[in-house]
């Protein structure tokens, strides 16, 4: 184990101040590293190890004196720490490591240090949706851990495995855990990208993969009674159905693609955008129900077709962002007043269309290419989830056979 010292250099000079330094040692290899303080040499005690604090001296230079030894407790304490987390990670470590880790200036240069520097990072090279998911991520682990810095050598399995498990005590869904699991272990590899640490795979025993998703369409009845529902009585709510409703006139369009529609993006009856996530152009024939919707609002003022982002002189992201925070939340009441088994939200509209077209025996070429996948086979994944009914009829007949 690693231990520390302050020790004291006197100047060559005896008129002058000399120098504390703290000294390390570990696998018989010292180190020393300045502490920034200076004292004559009658101001210390070697035996000790400590500052004398003399009471016959003048108030000013009492007062420096009590200075340095608050900073040499800071720092005793900051090293004592650094080689406790290192000794409880169970790594081999070098002297070296731990002056590296004083040295450090993002506290001990640690993962949760690193991952809020890699944020920014991404925030100011306009990378704002993975910056999103990676805050999400740590946001969650620190939850779990606490706002103390982590050492990249105490990442490790075992550390893991107690994060999954808090996060199922916490009912978090095995998708979601598996969401901030690939987050957080993207972060860690950006890290060992950077040589700041070796690869311990402390992920190899938590889930990563991505399950089936739960059921989030609704027939067309309920899309019927969603139109249908008379709203008056709440703005908000009518407002939200309208949005969702869109999103289902325009093939299940996303949110974010939704908020982003500008007026010259209608032209000649057709309304082309490209999609946020993959950035795929798509081409739709503008209907009379896209319209009475679009017509609705007063939108004079701003270049965008629907009223989401109406403030040009505001961030757009995050008017984006808490648009569809408020539209989720009256879904959802909307979807309680109808009694649905499915939490109503915005990509129940996107779900619906694929489930209902597939039901219509639209091939699945045909719907790929209408909700913009990169290819069928996902959209074969995402239907998997939406609607069991060709597998409960075929169930159904296999039984009658009997």
């Amino acid at each position: 184990m690693a231990t520390v010292k302050v020790k004291f250099r006197a100047s060559s000079v005896q008129t002058k101040e000399g120098v504390l330094y703290y000294q390390v040692i570990h696998g018989r290899q010292a180190r020393q590293v300045h502490s920034g303080c200076r004292l004559y040499p009658s101001e210390w005690d070697a035996a000790c190890s400590c500052v004398i604090l003399s009471s016959v001296v003048e108030d000013r230079r009492r007062g420096y004196l009590l200075s340095v030894k608050n900073v040499l407790a800071i720092g005793l304490s900051r090293f004592k720490n650094i080689i406790a987390r290192l000794e409880h990670a169970g790594q081999p470590y070098t002297v070296d490591r731990v002056v590296e880790l004083y040295s450090s200036p993002t506290d001990c240069g640690g993962f949760i240090s690193f991952s809020r520097a890699l944020i920014e990072e991404l925030k100011q090279s306009g990378k704002g949706r993975t910056a999103e998911t990676y805050t999400t991520a740590l946001n969650s682990f620190v939850r779990f851990h606490g706002e103390c810095d982590l050492l990249f050598e105490e990442m490790d399995s075992n550390l893991m495995l107690k994060y999954e498990t808090y996060l199922k005590d916490k009912s978090v869904c095995q998708n979601s855990s598996s969401f901030y699991m690939r987050n957080l272990r993207a972060i860690y590899n950006r890290a060992v990208e950077k040589k700041l640490t070796e690869q311990n795979a402390p992920f190899k025993y938590v889930y990563t993969g991505v399950g089936k998703t739960v059921k989030r369409a609704v027939p067309l009845k309920v899309i019927r009674q969603i139109r249908d529902m008379d709203l008056s009585f709440c703005p908000a709510m009518d407002y939200a159905r309208d949005l969702f409703m869109f999103s289902f006139y325009t093939r299940g369009m996303s949110f974010v693609d939704m908020a982003y529609l500008k007026k010259k993006d209608l032209q000649n009856g057709v309304l082309s955008y490209r999609r946020k996530k993959t950035g795929q152009p798509l081409f739709i024939k503008w209907e009379k129900p896209m319209q009475d919707i679009v017509g609705k609002y007063d939108t004079s003022k701003m270049p965008y077709l629907l009223p989401i982002i109406k403030n040009i002189d505001t961030d757009a992201r995050s008017q984006y962002k808490n648009v569809a925070h408020l539209v989720n939340a009256k879904l959802k009441k909307l979807g309680g007043l109808l009694g649905l088994g499915v939490p109503l939200t915005t990509y129940v509209a996107r779900h619906a269309w694929a489930s209902i077209a597939r039901s219509k025996n639209i091939p699945l070429s045909t719907i790929s290419e209408a909700m913009g996948h990169d290819s069928e086979n996902t959209t074969r994944i995402y239907l998997a989830s939406l609607d069991t009914s060709l597998v409960d009829k075929a169930n159904s007949i296999i039984l009658k056979s009997l």
